[in-house]
């Protein structure tokens, strides 16, 4: 039952910061249809944070510790996201064979690498997050009692298609 409450609570948690469109239009699916979301000045300096807290909440229902911002692995996702971006595809190996690792350790992060997410989109950051959380391997990155810090970045093209990244450490 407590994993059940857990669940809905972080279901909940980031269904409710998920900024809703008036008469969006819904798919054949029967989800909404994806609106080009577009991060601006003021939207690029609260994702970080936005992140950050989220995904805090989330691991506060699991008893992990709490995740701090790290500079470095947030330059190595940027980085990356940038670097999918010119390839045109997500993945976890970068145009030049490097891997998560060595971005990371690219980047100056000095502590052991605990996982990468990516993904290409043209939802928000907090979207993005949940996405994430719906998949066991995306989200065992995200929960991972032993990690201590977290990096997010993105690059977004003119088309609008974001191509996120965030890294934990430890």
């Amino acid at each position: 039952m407590k994993r059940i409450t857990l669940i809905l609570a972080v279901g909940l948690t980031l269904a409710g910061c998920a900024p809703r469109t008036p008469g969006s239009q819904l798919g054949p699916d029967g989800q909404p249809i994806p609106v080009a979301y577009t991060i601006g000045a003021s939207e690029a300096a609260a994702i970080p944070n936005r992140v950050l807290e989220q995904v805090n909440i989330l691991r506060s229902g699991s008893s992990a510790s709490p995740l701090t911002l790290d500079p470095a692995l947030s330059a190595a996702a940027a980085a990356h996201s940038r670097d999918m971006a010119a390839q045109n595809r997500a993945w976890h190996f970068g145009s030049d064979g490097s891997s998560p690792l060595d971005r990371a350790r690219r980047a100056g992060y000095a502590g052991e690498l605990v996982g990468e997410n990516i993904s290409e989109s043209y939802e928000n950051d907090i979207a993005t997050l949940q996405a994430w959380m719906e998949t066991r391997d995306t989200r065992d990155v995200i929960m991972d009692p032993t990690a201590t810090t977290l990096g997010i970045a993105w690059y977004q093209e003119p088309s609008k298609k974001i191509w996120w990244t965030l890294i934990t450490g430890k």
